[in-house]
């Protein structure tokens, strides 16, 4: 029983201690520099926005620098200044290199602040329907693409001690139709759990972002049509499924796409209390009740539970 006693003594000075922290004063941006991934639209776009309007210096990613995205980007923030749009391509390990020079050619009197890796892809289908190439790149973007980001800029962030915000999804629980997503989200965690215990030491902070259903926020999932799917599929999976199946499945994913918020600034305000609180989150979960609840029975419940429910919903 004395044992247990240090323990709950813990417990119970903790949300003390991170009450006292939340009353410090918030993070000054002036003079402090963050790269971003992914910033030719959906939540990397609006949040480069948001931090240059707050004063922050900002490196944005884009994959394709010349397009609409990254122009409107510019246009938006009034033009040069503290908001730079640079090409990066996050599973070109050369790409991250001149991203690394440029920032430190250009690094501001206070130095590098934070790195987000929001940059992403996802697609919908069954684990058969798709080749071996499609989950090497998905790994290389969702998983690798911000692995190598992280490693290339770990020295500065340790230097400044600084910030490392990733991207997951409530979707890193559980899976729906886009098993291939779910698994890079879940990886990326773990990867992240590694890397926020391991930087303590050095006073850096690691958070996640664990949106919900926000796809209508964003274009990383395009509506599919079944005759796009079936059309892609081998001719062993086309033996196995019929058109009729793929048409359900297909109407079923494009349902939810359908159902996703417009509000993206609601997952940019967690991702910008992860780069400026005085405590930040480990874990920011920005979704529906409903999915909320969803997480929770898969976290707490027994697999055949969550299974019962998952299979319900797909047989709906």
């Amino acid at each position: 029983m004395w044992a247990v006693a240090p323990l709950l003594l813990l417990l119970l000075l903790l949300p003390l201690a991170r009450l006292c922290r939340r009353g410090a004063a918030r993070l000054e941006p002036a003079g402090r520099a963050v790269l971003i991934t992914g910033c030719d639209s959906g939540f990397g776009h609006l949040l480069a926005l948001r931090l240059h309007r707050l004063g922050f210096t900002v490196f944005a990613g884009c994959l394709c620098p010349g397009g609409d995205g990254a122009r409107r980007l510019q246009r938006e923030a009034g033009g040069a200044g503290r908001l730079r749009v640079l090409r990066l391509d996050v599973t070109r390990a050369r790409d991250v290199r001149a991203a690394k020079e440029l920032v430190l050619s250009h690094l501001p009197e206070r130095g590098f602040w934070g790195l987000v890796n929001n940059a992403g892809i996802s697609t919908f289908g069954e684990t058969g329907w798709l080749p071996m190439e499609t989950y090497e790149k998905f790994a290389d973007v969702n998983l690798l693409g911000s692995i190598r980001t992280t490693l290339a800029f770990l020295p500065l962030l340790r230097k400044y001690k600084g910030r490392i915000v990733f991207m997951s999804s409530i979707i890193a629980y559980f899976t729906l139709g886009n098993g291939i997503y779910s698994m890079t989200k879940a990886a990326i965690e773990k990867f992240c759990d590694a890397l926020r215990l391991e930087m303590k030491k050095f006073g850096v902070q690691v958070c996640i972002i664990q949106p919900g259903n926000y796809a209508r926020s964003t274009k990383i999932q395009p509506l599919l049509s079944a005759e796009q799917i079936w059309s892609e599929l081998s001719e062993e999976e086309k033996a196995v499924y019929n058109k009729e199946y793929v048409q359900e499945r297909a109407n079923f994913f494009n349902s939810i796409l359908s159902e996703g918020s417009t509000n993206g600034n609601e997952v940019v305000d967690a991702m910008v209390d992860a780069l400026t609180s005085p405590a930040p989150k480990a874990r920011y979960m920005v979704a529906k009740l409903k999915e909320k609840v969803l997480v929770f029975v898969c976290a707490l419940f027994p697999t055949v539970v969550m299974d019962s429910v998952l299979s319900y919903a797909l047989s709906k």
